[in-house]
This record gives structure tokens, C-alpha cells and sequence, in this order.
């Protein structure tokens, strides 16, 4: 019977099951979590307050417009110079969001390869540690990002117009009604699987920016390299992390969102007969704060776990295709400099 392989760290350096990976993920947070949930309570805290800035400045800026737009009569249309100043906050609140969950999102996704490659190999580290290496691999996390999406845009924009030019040209034969819902069904079963396929042939992206030091274009190369001969399993694997973390999410979101609703939290007792928005929304205070905190730590929890399995999955693949476990073992055997 041949001795069981070596497991310095949260793995054993053999070809992973699937256990293996599960288990190497909860693992590394439950031996980790200072770092993990330290770097990401700070980018997503950050990020939250980012948000909370640009909603604040924008209602300073729009309020009033707000106040009239809200309060009109049933009878009296919204005037269009109170509804234009709206719509362009919005879309600042809306553009200065979308970068800083950007931006928090790709340092959690370079963050998690850093802290495994300690964990694999059973070295303890530092907050510190983990935020100076995943930091200096967020432009290449963010370009791998978006290069993903803009190869997702491909088929979706072509598909888009496709759908567009043949829903007119049916319209005006006077058979688009009935044919053109028919259409988008078919178009979406002939575009998901495609965009399903990006998804896993690209999801070792970032696990190969930050590890390997990879360049962006490189990094979704070796991405496709790696997951070639293994696409079914990547996909179920990373499929069911997903499902678990989302699952977790709304677990950990529901204390929250019942301390929310307790009255306590919601006061109305200052409100008129007809309150403004500042009024309405400085009442739900506490119960707005409740519902940030616990929405907060879900999202927290579905931006590591998967990532975690995500570059377990790309360490697996290595040992699998290029006979990594040698070498991960030597290297454990070497204390750290």
C-alpha cells in the first residue's frame, strides 16, 4: 500500500478530489480568516463608502429635485428639468459604483491565490503580507476582468443585433408579435452555453496573473490551457461552490434582515402626513445600517469561497498536467525566507 502524500498545508499534493478542494477552501478560512475577512471588509467598506459618499453628494445636489419629482400631483406630470438632473446622478452614483465594486472585487480575486500559495504549503502569514502581493497584481486581475467581459460581449452583441434586425424586419410583415418572444428564448439557449463556455475556460485567469505573474492576455491563455481536458469538472466543481456560497449568503443575511424589521430600528413617529424623502429615509435609518452590515459579510463570503475553490482548482489542474507536486513539496520543506 503506497504511503498517503504529503499535506504540509489545507491540501494533500496529489490530484485533488473533490472533497479535497471543499475542504481545502474551509480550511483556509477557517485558518485565515484575519486575513481573508480583513482584506475584504476593507475593500468592501471601502467600496461601501465610496457609494455612501457619491449617494450623499448626489442628494445634496438633486434633493430638491427629488422632493418635487416625488410629491407631484397625480394630475401634474414631473416636470422635465426636475427629472434630468435625477437621471444624470444617477448615472454618476451609478458609474462611481460599478468602479469601486470593480476594484474591491479584483483585489479579492488577487488576494485569494496570494494567501493560498502560503496556505498550501502550511506557512503562516500576515495581513500585511497577503495585501502586498495581491495589490501588485490588481491591474493584471482587473485587465484579465475585462478582457473576460469584453469576449462575453462578443456573442451578446451579435446576438443583440441579429435579434433586433430580424424582430423589425418581422414587425413589419406583421408576424413579429408572436414569433419575436419565441426568438429571445431561442437566441438565449443558443448564447448561454457559449457564454458558460468563456466562463470555466477563462475562470483560471486570475489564479494565473497572480501566482505565475501573469499579463492579462497571458494569463487568459494559461487559463485555457489548464482547464483543456477538464472543462466538465472544472465547471461542476466551481458550479457548486457557487450554489454553496450563495446559499451561506442568505443564511448569514437572514439574522439581519429580521433585526431589521424589528420596530426599534424604524421610527416613525416624527413623520407628517406628507414627509420627505430626508425624512423617510434618516426614520429607516437603523434598519437601512442593519440590512448594510448583513448584506456586507454575505457578500464577503460569495466573493471568497468561490475563489478560493477557483484557485485550488488551477493548483489541481498543475499538479494534474504539469507534475507540481514535487515541486510544492520541496518548497514546504524550505523554511520561508
Amino acid at each position: 500500500m503506497p504511503p498517503p502524500p504529503p499535506k504540509p498545508g489545507v491540501i494533500p499534493l496529489a490530484p485533488l478530489t473533490l472533497g479535497d478542494i471543499l475542504s481545502g477552501a474551509f480550511a483556509t478560512i477557517g485558518r485565515y480568516w484575519k486575513q481573508l475577512f480583513g482584506i475584504a471588509a476593507a475593500v468592501y467598506g471601502a467600496a461601501t463608502a465610496v457609494v455612501a459618499a457619491a449617494l450623499a453628494v448626489a442628494y445634496a445636489v438633486v434633493g430638491d429635485n427629488l422632493d418635487r419629482v416625488v410629491s407631484v400631483e397625480d394630475d401634474h406630470p414631473s416636470a422635465w428639468d426636475d427629472i434630468r438632473p435625477l437621471l444624470i446622478a444617477f448615472v454618476v452614483v451609478w458609474c462611481v459604483s460599478m468602479i469601486a465594486m470593480l476594484l474591491a472585487t479584483a483585489v479579492i480575486y488577487a488576494a485569494c491565490p496570494a494567501l493560498l500559495q502560503d496556505a498550501v504549503l502550511g506557512r503562516p502569514t500576515t495581513f500585511g503580507s497577503v495585501w502586498r502581493r495581491a495589490w501588485a497584481r490588481v491591474p493584471a486581475v482587473i485587465g484579465t476582468l475585462f478582457l473576460t467581459a469584453l469576449i462575453f460581449l462578443i456573442p451578446l452583441a451579435l446576438f443583440l443585433t441579429a435579434f433586433v434586425a430580424l424582430s423589425v424586419a418581422l414587425l413589419a410583415l406583421r408576424t413579429g408579435p408572436l414569433i419575436v418572444p419565441f426568438l429571445a428564448f431561442l437566441g438565449a439557449l443558443v448564447t448561454a452555453p457559449l457564454g458558460i463556455w468563456l466562463w470555466v475556460k477563462f475562470s483560471l485567469a486570475p489564479a494565473a496573473a497572480v501566482i505565475e505573474r501573469q499579463r492579462p492576455i497571458a494569463a487568459l491563455r494559461r487559463s485555457s490551457e489548464l482547464v483543456r481536458g477538464g472543462w466538465w469538472r472544472i465547471f461542476g466543481i466551481s458550479l457548486l461552490a457557487a450554489v454553496l456560497a450563495a446559499a451561506a449568503s442568505y443564511v448569514i443575511q437572514l439574522p439581519f434582515n429580521f433585526a431589521g424589521a424589528l420596530p426599534g430600528l424604524v421610527d416613525t413617529s416624527d413623520l407628517g402626513s406628507d414627509p420627505g424623502v430626508s425624512q423617510i429615509l434618516v426614520s429607516m435609518g437603523g434598519a437601512l445600517i442593519v440590512a448594510m452590515v448583513g448584506q456586507l459579510i454575505g457578500q464577503i463570503f460569495v466573493a471568497v469561497f468561490p475563489q478560493l475553490v477557483s484557485s485550488l482548482l488551477y493548483v489541481d489542474q498543475r499538479i494534474r498536467k504539469e507534475h507540481l507536486a514535487p515541486t510544492l513539496a520541496e518548497a514546504a520543506a524550505v523554511p520561508p525566507a
